[in-house]
């Protein structure tokens, strides 16, 4: 087990939470000589009922006992969301999920079933990826907003790496950053999960060498396993276009996930889109 990597996460993680809380949103006076932002971590340690050395260890990645009704007390001092507290809980019970064979060596060919869902999804592009962002099933909607994924090669067709390397992916969002942090908190999720897979901290370590902007948002990139969003595109060919992002978990051992861009009922997305499939002139 890579044990270093995953008290490595724990840390950063637990560090990360404490930075984001005011002290007067817990009831803390501020006082006037905080030179870090957010809690201390006596700070933190009080409001879960725990020693300041206890938590300062647990906050360092050192190998201690942990205990379910201590990660609870803690997730409520940090005020974690549901998929927070679950990441916490991966992380320091050791609990993160393994593989019972390589990812590379499984067979993510998507049953009939769901292609025959992503081709009936006409009006909605969509993707399914899997736990490492690998982008494995797309239908005809989605290349039309996004690219064509079956002309990359299938070693490049990962999500993460497409949305910053691929000038389509950051001309097409108004705001980018926000349609990449949206990937990057799914893609934190299963990190928390699948922390014992070295294949995430060589894919982490070549983002943050490649692009200058990846570390940032990663380390600012909150964790949700399922986030809804309205993203506001700016196709090449169809100007404004209007999407509600919602993502599903495929139930079964690959843990794909199903990325539903709806059109806006308020917008002419859906007509726009229509006219881009049928290579139709567009509408103004």
């Amino acid at each position: 087990m890579h044990q270093p990597t995953r008290l490595q996460a724990l840390s950063t993680f637990l560090k990360a939470q404490r930075a984001k809380l005011l002290p007067q949103e817990v009831g803390i006076a501020p006082g006037i000589r905080r030179r870090t932002p957010g809690l201390r971590r006596e700070e933190v340690a009080q409001l879960a009922g725990v020693s300041t050395t206890w938590y300062t260890w647990l906050e360092q990645g050192r190998e201690i006992k942990v205990s379910p009704s201590v990660l609870e007390a803690i997730s409520n001092a940090l005020r974690l969301t549901p998929d927070e507290r679950s990441y916490l809980y991966a992380l320091a019970l050791e609990s993160a999920g393994t593989s019972t064979y390589p990812l590379e060596e499984q067979q993510l060919a998507i049953s009939p079933a769901l292609r025959r869902i992503l081709q009936e999804l006409r009006s909605c592009p969509t993707i399914i990826s899997d736990r490492r962002g690998t982008i494995v099933g797309w239908n005809a909607a989605a290349a039309h907003i996004f690219l064509d994924f079956e002309q990359l090669p299938p070693e490049q067709r990962n999500m993460i790496r497409l949305l910053f390397t691929r000038k389509e992916f950051q001309r097409l969002a108004v705001n980018w950053e926000h349609f990449a942090s949206g990937y990057l908190s799914i893609f934190r999720a299963y990190y928390g999960k699948y922390v014992e897979d070295k294949w995430y901290e060589q894919f982490l370590e070549e983002m943050g060498r490649l692009h200058p902007d990846f570390n940032r948002m990663w380390e600012q990139s909150r964790v949700s396993s399922a986030p809804e969003v309205v993203l506001e595109f700016r196709h090449a060919r169809a100007g404004k276009m209007l999407f509600h992002l919602t993502s599903l978990q495929v139930q079964g051992q690959d843990d794909l996930r199903c990325s539903i861009y709806t059109p806006d009922p308020d917008s002419p997305t859906e007509v726009k889109l229509k006219q881009l499939m049928e290579r139709r002139p567009l509408q103004p």
